[in-house]
């Protein structure tokens, strides 16, 4: 009986603060959906209560009055060119340093690894020059090459603990086959270190989904704003039009692409950072 009392407290212990840190952390995002659907006057009369009546013109007005629409498109474009490239030059990097022996290997490692230390802060200023000198300042396609650029260090450092763990044998069975050495990397080890590339795609593309302060220092144009960069257009544009619903309606339209990736990857995610973990 005595046991069986402790086990519960023991349990209630643990799962009561996660519970209550769960609400705290759920409910603004729960008011954030509930503001979206309400007009001006029912936010200021009733903040905190469920909507009269559920308004979706908030979103008509943040899709087409606040451009939001090529904002999003904008960030597709930064995301996906991103995490295309971070994984071109990540993934035969990883396999160098963990398969090819050569002078350096451990050193070039130990850089990668030394720069994810490093704050990206430090980089802004010279990336700020060297961008304006090859006429990609103000350019998506410049902003998504400085992303990847970013994201190279920690990609090369999950993926080279996965591929360490792919047998040898394999590789050398494909190149008795009769396999190059870049088709054993993409038909052997790539799909080997399948979890592992949707790990990272997956966190990387996030990172640059959400990525506010790169994007404001190096695009200027409202036509090459990212999302974040017009979400806080419309916060300080809500100030004085009283656009309040239509600033929840965007941080929806915002944040449901991610909610939505990680619900469907979550399994995924946290297979893949427990077998790199281990694997590491």
């Amino acid at each position: 009986m005595k046991r069986s009392i402790g086990q519960i407290l023991g349990k209630a212990g643990i799962r009561i603060p996660l519970i209550l840190w769960t609400i705290a952390v759920l409910y603004p995002i729960f008011w954030m959906f509930l503001g979206s659907f309400k007009s001006n006057a029912e936010i200021y009369r009733n903040p905190w209560g469920f909507p009269e009546t559920f308004n979706w013109q908030n979103f008509a007005d943040a899709w087409t009055n606040y451009s939001i629409d090529t904002s999003v498109f904008n960030s597709l474009i930064v995301t996906v060119i991103g995490s295309i490239v971070t994984l071109l030059l990540s993934i035969p990097t990883a396999y160098a340093i963990e398969r090819i022996n050569f002078r350096g290997s451990k050193l070039l490692f130990t850089l990668y690894v030394s720069a994810m230390m490093i704050p990206m802060v430090l980089g802004w200023i010279p990336l700020f020059f060297l961008l304006s000198d090859l006429n990609l300042l103000d350019n998506i396609y410049g902003l998504s090459l400085v992303y990847a650029a970013s994201q190279l260090p920690f990609t090369i450092f999950v993926l080279t603990s996965f591929m360490s763990t792919i047998p040898r044998s394999l590789e050398e069975a494909a190149a008795i086959d009769g396999l190059s050495p870049y088709g054993v990397l993409w038909k052997i080890v790539a799909p080997l270190s399948m979890s592992g590339i949707i790990t990272v795609t997956i966190m990387n593309a996030i990172q640059f989904w959400n990525e506010y302060f790169m994007a404001l220092i190096f695009l200027q144009s409202s036509e090459n704003y990212t999302l974040a960069l017009a979400i806080d257009f419309i916060s300080s544009e809500a100030q004085y039009t009283n656009a309040w619903g239509t600033l929840f309606a965007s941080l929806v339209i915002a944040i449901l692409p991610v909610i939505i990736l990680y619900a469907i990857f979550q399994r995924r995610i946290s297979q893949g950072m427990t077998e790199g973990a281990i694997k590491g």
